[in-house]
């Protein structure tokens, strides 16, 4: 590994970190395609529908940008491109806490919930400007910010929903928090980074069955219950 980065500067990761950034995103890209399209299968509502492209579509930007940018990274070519593809990276990690959020905001019949919508985008929108203005400064305050905002709208989801019992959901959480560890040890840790890379595909793979299995109601092997079929062909005929 190379030498810790200043504190208005970027790690410089060294060949072989390069290679392990680009491929612990790069191999979940395919997968997290085949996972939106199956969401979008079992979708049967227009807040299904909505649900699924909406958190389908950041699950695979979130792997695609990541990889692209550490590729163009490697190549270290047209610094300009690095560093607009380096913020849109920064950006999807807000992006993606908001749309993890989304199906379970926007599918449950709550006031509350459907209000938390706005929130969570706003808080989203928020942290990718913060993030575009003072980008590479202030560093430990924006891992703070993504902690925040991913962990303080699942309180209200989970008092709503009165799952305090979802352990997919649960584990996610403490593995995207353990993960920030080798978030922030670049230069500490050799291949830190690619390190928290996989946490985030665990953690995100967790949060998918949730989503799949809480919020779409769908078992471990595809079929829906008989009770939650005859509600969803309801839901569609109105």
């Amino acid at each position: 590994m190379n030498r810790r980065a200043c504190t208005n500067e970027a790690y410089i990761p060294t060949s072989i970190e390069h290679v392990a950034n680009i491929a612990t995103h790069g191999i979940w890209i395919i997968p997290s395609v085949i996972c939106s399209v199956r969401l979008f299968r079992y979708s049967s509502t227009s807040d299904q529908y909505i649900s699924s492209y909406v958190y389908g579509t950041s699950l695979i930007l979130l792997f695609g940008v990541s990889t692209i940018f550490h590729s163009v990274q490697y190549c270290n070519y047209h610094r300009s491109l690095k560093d607009a593809l380096h913020r849109c990276d920064r950006a999807m990690i807000y992006i993606f806490i908001a749309a993890s959020y989304f199906p379970w905001l926007n599918i449950h019949n709550n006031e509350l919930l459907h209000a938390m919508r706005y929130v969570i985008w706003i808080m989203a929108i928020m942290g990718i400007l913060y993030q575009q203005l003072f980008h590479e400064r202030y560093k430990m305050l924006e891992t703070i910010f993504y902690v925040v905002m991913g962990i303080g709208p699942s309180v209200m989801i989970l008092k709503v929903y009165n799952y305090y019992d979802i352990m997919e959901l649960k584990l996610g959480g403490l593995i995207y928090v353990f993960g920030l560890v080798f978030f922030k040890s670049d230069g500490r840790i050799p291949f830190a980074h690619a390190i928290w890379h996989l946490f985030v595909a665990v953690a995100a793979g967790f949060h998918y069955y949730a989503i799949l299995k809480y919020v779409y109601n769908i078992s471990v092997d595809g079929n829906v219950p008989p009770d939650e079929t005859i509600r969803l062909i309801h839901d569609a005929l109105r």
